[in-house]
């Protein structure tokens, strides 16, 4: 049974190991921290900590460092989350300030997420298959094709090129974008695409090429539409890894592979169980089943018009927990901030 004193000494443990990178010894803890008794309780504290699998020695003789066990502890019950400074307020503030659309404030918010913490960042898109379609659009771009631009009811613009193989003239588009509207208009995304599926189908070599353009874009709408159900991540600061690398025992090779493929990251940032703050993190071997067991990922919840998703940092298990989470929650704070006074302007 681990004492009060000793989840302190585990509190001192982690912080200085993130710290220096170094073992920590019962001597350095005296010095560094105002326990008020001698450096052979601390010791007993710690034999009570290795017990309960907390910290290990990394070499005999050595000081201990954390185990994955001692970082849950840690982040569940000892650390404290530090508020951010003044000027990394403003900087998050400043930097997604007037975006042009969705994907370039996502794109920004992993930017400076990653600027603040040092470590990969990534924010999930939102899924937008229970908005609305609003609008569908074809504009003509000279022979044999046409721009395919969808609107949602949540500010979501979708653009997509398609060729025709065929010259079609303004009232021949005005045919298409009335089939098209009457299908999709005003219905939910996913109703849009079990319904547009009827005219996506083997074009018949002799249709009119009326159908045959027909059968062409609504096959490009099928693919936006398919595009708005699907969950996806964006990423920056890959390249922390490959400095940090000294800080995984193995090869970063299995995050570099998640990090590009991102099925597996979506799945286990799915799997994620948050707080009531709205915060989660998942460290070193809970993350084994996906083939991450040296990594640790954590997450804060932002709010949007479709739901709730997740903004967070990707790293190695030695990471300063309490900062990282707070920079998480502030850029998800200010990132539903943004997206709630972006839905009442519409």
């Amino acid at each position: 049974m681990v004492t009060e004193r000793g989840l302190q000494v585990l509190r001192a443990i982690v912080q200085d190991y993130v710290d220096t990178n170094e073992p920590v010894g019962s001597k350095s803890i005296v010095e560094r921290h105002q326990f008020g008794v001698s450096a052979a309780t601390i010791r007993n504290d710690m034999a009570l900590l290795e017990d309960e699998e907390l910290i290990a020695a990394p070499h005999t003789s050595s000081g201990r460092v954390p185990t994955d066990k001692g970082y849950r502890v840690f982040v569940d019950h000892l650390a404290e989350l530090r508020p951010l400074s003044t000027a990394q307020r403003s900087a998050i503030s400043s930097f997604l300030s007037d975006p042009a659309d969705l994907d370039d404030l996502l794109a920004r918010t992993v930017r400076v997420l990653t600027q603040l913490t040092g470590q990969v960042a990534l924010v999930q898109y939102p899924s937008f298959e229970r908005a609305n379609v609003t609008h569908v659009e074809l504009v003509a771009l000279g022979t044999n094709r046409v721009l395919v631009v969808i609107v949602t009811d949540t500010g979501r613009v979708s653009q997509r090129i398609a060729s025709l193989g065929t010259d079609l003239d303004e009232a021949d588009l005005g045919v298409l974008r009335a089939r098209l509207s009457t299908l999709i208009t005003g219905r939910p995304v996913r109703e849009g695409s079990e319904r547009i599926a009827s005219l996506v189908r083997p074009a018949d070599a002799a249709a009119a090429p009326l159908d045959t353009a027909l059968h062409t874009v609504a096959q490009a709408v099928a693919e936006e539409l398919e595009d708005f159900r699907q969950n996806r991540l964006v990423m920056a600061g890959t390249a922390n890894l490959a400095r940090r690398e000294h800080d995984f025992r193995g090869s970063i090779y299995p995050l570099l592979e998640a990090i590009e493929e991102q099925v597996t990251l979506l799945r286990l940032v799915g799997e994620m169980v948050a707080d009531e703050q709205g915060l989660a993190a998942s460290i070193g071997r809970e993350n084994e089943p996906f083939g991450l067991a040296e990594a640790s990922i954590l997450t804060s919840e932002y709010d949007s018009a479709v739901g709730s998703a997740r903004v967070g940092v990707l790293g190695p298990t030695r990471m300063d927990y309490p900062s990282n989470l707070a920079a998480a929650r502030a850029v998800a704070r200010y990132l539903s901030r943004l997206l709630e006074e972006d839905e009442k302007r519409r």
